[in-house]
């Protein structure tokens, strides 16, 4: 079975860059339904019954950029348990500083460069290769193989694995475990991640003249009575809090929040800029909050809006609104499920090492396939390091992502054979 990968080294690294060719850009959502297709079309001629899902009605659904997503199924020669790969076909904008065409899929030096290639295109190249060559190795065994491509997980996954997770494809008894190709380092095993919490907080002010603003009530101003309060009590607390989740980097072992846009006074739809005559009446901030396995979601909110009532109780005309936008539980499997002990065989037999257990730092499509689908025994697991998703110059190695499929196929002969 691995020798059949090392055959294919090429066909690999074909399937890669013409994936990096369509440039699946999200948002809007560019490219989502050639690239389905393409994918859907491939797994057809090995013998895959494909369906292509829509979500419809998704955030960011119409008819000009269509969420489409393609789920592949392989059904061995007898009942047994069902393995799904599941990768995001979405991609970030490219942004400036690339020495190359972010979509061109260029091959130099061992590597493929492009946008997506290491999150995670490169993946989901490599769990197609890994599936077809077990199955050419083992075409009597028993249960059944998925791989998916689903969209918008770069803006929350409602449009692809949330929107399928619902519909019943990540459910039991259609599907037992589950890979997400994810570019965490061929050698580490993502067992889950950080819970998130988004909430956008605006505070009020009266409009008036802005050569009068005594006539008025700066809601910018409150906004820094906010800001300031933050530094002072909030960032401090949250520091002091750690998890013995093995979070990597170890940096976000601790809680944390990021001030995600602050937005106030005339609306930015006028850029290059005219000048804004008022006093503003409006401010808005949108947090992301990042918490621990330990923390209760509950108290996680309520550390800001007390601080928020705080400041209504103690500043002179402070008045705030508070809404939330996402909530994601953190979820962790554990160490002795079967699809963790499967890949960390095949880390073992490829690497000659234990694989190294590791959290991220942030959400990704396993929180919907948990919340959602209640499917627990789910890992992220991929080729690519972690650090070049989302950068200039983005690149995937080669090597890396024949390493990763033989580890993905020997998972599979492990789940679906119970053998090595």
């Amino acid at each position: 079975m691995l020798d059949l990968i090392d055959k294919r080294i090429d066909e690999l690294t074909q399937l890669t860059v013409d994936l990096i060719r369509f440039p699946t850009v999200n948002p809007p959502g560019e490219a989502y339904t050639p690239c389905a297709e393409y994918i859907g079309n491939r797994l057809k001629r090995r013998g895959f019954e494909v369906e292509y899902v829509r979500g419809i009605g998704a955030p960011g659904d119409n008819d000009r950029y269509p969420r489409t997503n393609i789920i592949a199924r392989f059904d061995g020669r007898s009942p047994g348990p069902t393995v799904h790969f599941n990768s995001h076909i979405d991609v970030v904008e490219a942004g400036e500083g690339w020495s190359v065409d972010p979509f061109e899929g260029i091959i130099r030096d061992g590597r493929v460069y492009g946008r997506g290639t290491c999150d995670m295109k490169g993946g989901l190249a490599s769990s197609i290769i890994a599936a077809e060559a077990f199955i050419d190795a083992y075409p009597d065994f028993s249960g059944a193989i998925e791989i998916s491509g689903t969209v918008d997980e770069e803006s929350g996954g409602f449009g692809g694995v949330a929107y399928l997770a619902k519909q019943g494809y990540f459910s039991k008894p259609r599907v037992d475990h589950v890979i997400i190709p994810e570019p965490l380092n061929k050698d580490r095993i993502c067992l889950g991640h950080r819970g998130v919490w988004w909430a956008e907080i605006e505070t009020k002010g009266r409009i008036a003249h802005g050569s009068m603003p005594f006539l008025g009530d700066s809601a910018i101003r409150h906004m820094g009575a906010v800001l300031e309060a933050f530094e002072r009590d909030l960032f401090p607390a949250l520091d002091r809090k750690v998890t013995s989740m093995p979070v990597a980097p170890v940096g976000a072992r601790r809680s944390t929040m990021n001030i995600n846009s602050l937005h106030g006074g005339q609306t930015d739809a006028f850029y290059p800029g005219l000048p804004s005559p008022n006093v503003p009446d409006s401010c808005k901030m949108v947090i992301d909050r990042r918490f621990l396995i330990e923390e209760d979601l509950g108290e996680v909110k309520s550390e800001v809006i007390s601080l928020l009532d705080r400041l209504a109780r103690d500043r002179a005309n402070f008045r705030y609104e508070i809404r939330d936008m996402m909530e994601v539980m953190p979820t962790m499997t554990e160490k002795d499920a079967p699809v963790v002990q499967a890949i960390g065989h095949g880390i073992h037999d490829i690497f000659g090492k234990d694989a190294e257990f590791v959290v991220s730092p942030g959400t990704y499509d396993q929180k919907h396939i948990a919340r959602i689908g209640h499917i627990y025994d789910c890992i992220a697991y991929g080729p690519g390091i972690l650090d070049l998703a989302h950068q200039p110059d983005e690149w995937v190695g080669i090597q890396d992502m024949v390493d990763a499929a033989k580890v993905m196929a020997i998972g599979l002969n492990i789940l679906l054979r119970g053998t090595r």
